[in-house]
């Protein structure tokens, strides 16, 4: 027999565990699903940094304390970080952003991305929501007007709403053939985390070479500032360069490439390499089925806003179902979900555009680019009411907001 729910979750990361949160206590028979065991593991305050970590806005930072999540993630480890410094590498152009200059006490907290997820976790088992772990998505098609689900293990659900949240290759976007646009940076990123001789201050450092940007994103643990998460983006040949290199050689190359900074690199963890590459789908949404967080959107690195999206994505189609359910309407009308659409795909798209026009003119060779973007850096750096600006988007503090990422 079918296991049947209001509404499927399909993905339990951290911004599917974010929505199934944000529905609790909503009267809806709400199943989140995951191909993983959903168990929370024990966090070892001693244990090496997690490679893969978030830049949490203060946006995300309300929307994880109104789940009652964001007490789970300070107790493991968390990184504010009160100031950003970047820097043209080929130039002179620099620009600093503080999260003092309006008048807040960080610009937000580098999260390991496993912290998070196991914060999330951890309050999803103290709820009634419905948890299947182990299932692995087959096959998805429409049944009169729900959808059938069939998992690896032959089991089968059956939900009128579909929400796909199962990442950048999702299964049911794919399943469901929905378009996407979608391009390879031809970029690689190198990540880690690296001990340094210097503290970094709090500060988030990012230095853009002619490959590709680079950036240390501080951590902390047991109150030293020695310790960084690396992002380094470059081209797939330098990328297996660097990723043959023993860790002296690699750290030494580093500490090159981001002009010592802070100090001599002492030391690295094990590294990743992650090819880039940009995907958008055409629509979010379509009859009984909605796409959030990287299953509709992944975006470049270059400003750690990945996981904001997605939480932002997770908050207002929460309050879009809550607020149609309350009207009585139904949740799988195209009419509903395509509020959630409205909302967020103009702002999503911005962030994009953004961020791969950083990237093409910090990448750009012509001698003028390179005198436009160095001017640019140090006008825009004379300009407090500008870099306020730039300061509140990353804070999350301006826009259309649901109420979870309200002050």
């Amino acid at each position: 027999m079918d296991m049947r729910a209001d509404l499927l979750i399909v993905g339990a990361g951290m911004v599917g565990s974010a929505l199934a949160l944000a529905l609790q206590n909503s009267g809806l028979e709400v199943l989140l699903l995951d191909g993983s065991p959903l168990s929370v593991k024990p966090f070892d305050a001693q244990s090496p940094f997690e490679p893969r970590v978030s830049a949490l806005s203060a946006a995300s930072q309300r929307i994880l304390e109104r789940l009652g999540v964001w007490e789970g993630v300070v107790k493991r480890r968390c990184s504010p970080y009160s100031d950003m410094q970047v820097w043209d590498g080929s130039g002179t152009g620099q620009i600093h952003f503080s999260a003092a200059s309006v008048h807040a006490q960080a610009l937000g907290h580098i999260v390991e991305n496993r912290v998070v997820q196991d914060a999330l976790l951890e309050r999803l088992h103290d709820c009634d929501l419905g948890l299947l772990a182990n299932a692995r998505l087959e096959q998805m098609r429409r049944s009169g007007d729900d959808w059938l689900l069939t998992l690896a293990d032959g089991r089968t659900l059956r939900a009128p709403l579909v929400i796909a949240a199962d990442g950048a290759n999702s299964a049911v976007r794919r399943l469901t053939g929905v378009a996407t646009r979608e391009w390879d940076y031809l970029h690689h990123a190198i990540v880690t985390s690296v001990r340094s001789s210097l503290a970094h201050q709090m500060t988030a450092w990012q230095r853009f070479t002619d490959q590709g940007p680079l950036a240390f994103l501080p951590l902390e643990r047991d109150g030293q500032q020695d310790w960084c998460s690396i992002v380094w983006s470059t081209t797939p040949t330098e990328a297996e360069r660097l990723m043959a290199l023993d860790d002296q050689g690699f750290c030494h190359e580093l500490e090159r490439a981001f002009e010592g900074r802070l100090g001599t690199v002492l030391s690295a963890d094990p590294r990743l390499c992650v090819p880039l590459r940009q995907r958008h789908a055409k629509r979010y949404v379509a009859e009984g089925l909605a796409l959030i967080g990287d299953a509709a959107h992944t975006i470049h690195p270059l400003a750690g806003q990945g996981v904001n999206l997605g939480f932002l994505d997770a908050a207002v189609l929460a309050e879009v179902l809550l607020q149609a359910a309350s009207r009585g309407e139904r949740l799988a009308d195209v009419k509903v979900l395509s509020r959630y659409e409205r909302r967020r795909m103009p702002h999503n798209l911005a962030l994009m555009a953004a961020m791969e026009g950083f990237e093409r003119l910090f990448q750009a060779d012509p001698l003028p680019l390179r005198w436009l973007r160095n001017t640019g850096l140090k006008v825009v750096d004379q300009m407090p009411e500008a870099k306020a600006l730039f300061v509140r988007q990353a804070l999350g503090l301006s826009g259309d907001l649901p109420e979870l990422a309200k002050a």
